[in-house]
């Protein structure tokens, strides 16, 4: 679930951090080897979540439908899920169908039907930390632009984490993402951007998903923060509703977004949301957009 841009850093929870230190962004967390590992089963749950949920979606779903899911797992696996109650968010998952970008209120009034994307991002607290990951995927048949804006944007998050390594800048992180998307001919979302995470659901680092190389915070290990680029295949311009959530594409375009928790080692990056052991990448919810497959971009 990613942070609007304007969070307030200073008012993140501090628990038991191995080092804490204050950017220019506010107070920021250095995890510990323990809490790196309740971060990675907690990581690793919602992963295996997401992807139990991915594998249930078809056409004639409602997206509280989707909703029950998360709850049944939730319930079955004893653990929270984070969105529920966050700042008044009313349900347990985000389902942003088409022309959403994120923060979608499920509902049984809305249908998925063939040929939509729906975006799905599951966020659970185990041990008291924060496994934070979505996807976007096709209900059915998706048509030609829909899927080659799923293509694009998981390629470009990929590149994103492949940009993180001790020493880099966050902005290496936004500038790779931006050198995928925008060459083809979409356009990244700056309202919302990814964010440290840990025991709070919302941490310090923000994580922009467009930047300059060699700007912007230096990367160290025991950082731990999301990789999740919203791409549209219009403007990147949102409206948001009167629920005070659901942000549309203001020209109501499709959009699309993928998201993973990692961490920052000693010799690059583990994603935290997979379901491997070594913490190599693969797609949030192990679902591979029409036209790309396992280990290809």
């Amino acid at each position: 679930m990613d942070a609007p841009a304007s969070v307030d850093c200073a008012a993140i929870d501090r628990y038991a951090p191995d080092v804490l230190f204050t950017p220019r962004d506010g107070p920021l967390q250095i995890k510990n080897a323990r809490n790196l590992a309740s971060m990675r089963r907690a990581g690793r749950l919602a992963s295996e979540c997401l992807a139990w949920i991915v594998d249930q979606v078809v056409p004639g779903m409602t997206t509280l439908d989707i909703d029950d899911l998360q709850v049944q797992f939730a319930e079955r696996h004893d653990v929270v899920p984070a969105p529920r109650g966050y700042r008044g968010f009313p349900r347990s998952i985000c389902t942003s169908p088409n022309d959403v970008i994120c923060h979608g209120i499920p509902s049984r009034d809305v249908v998925l039907k063939d040929g939509d994307i729906v975006g799905i991002d599951v966020t659970l607290i185990v041990e008291g930390f924060h496994g934070d990951n979505a996807t976007t995927i096709a209900v059915g048949t998706p048509g030609d632009e829909a899927a080659a804006l799923m293509r694009t944007t998981l390629a470009a998050q990929r590149a994103g984490i492949e940009a993180v390594r001790p020493g880099a800048r966050i902005g290496d992180i936004g500038h790779a993402i931006q050198q995928v998307a925008e060459p083809r001919g979409f356009s990244i979302v700056r309202d919302f951007v990814g964010h440290g995470i840990g025991r709070g659901f919302h941490e310090a680092p923000q994580i922009p998903h467009y930047g300059t190389p060699g700007r912007g915070l230096r990367l160290q290990p025991g950082m731990t923060f999301t990789v999740e680029p919203m791409i549209n295949a219009g403007v990147p311009d949102v409206e948001i509703q009167a629920d005070g959530w659901t942000a549309l594409t203001a020209d109501r375009r499709l959009s699309a977004q993928y998201e993973h928790t990692l961490e920052v080692t000693e010799d690059g990056a583990r994603v935290l949301t997979v379901q491997n052991d070594e913490g190599r990448w693969e797609p949030p919810g192990r679902w591979w957009p029409p036209g790309l497959e396992p280990d290809t971009d």
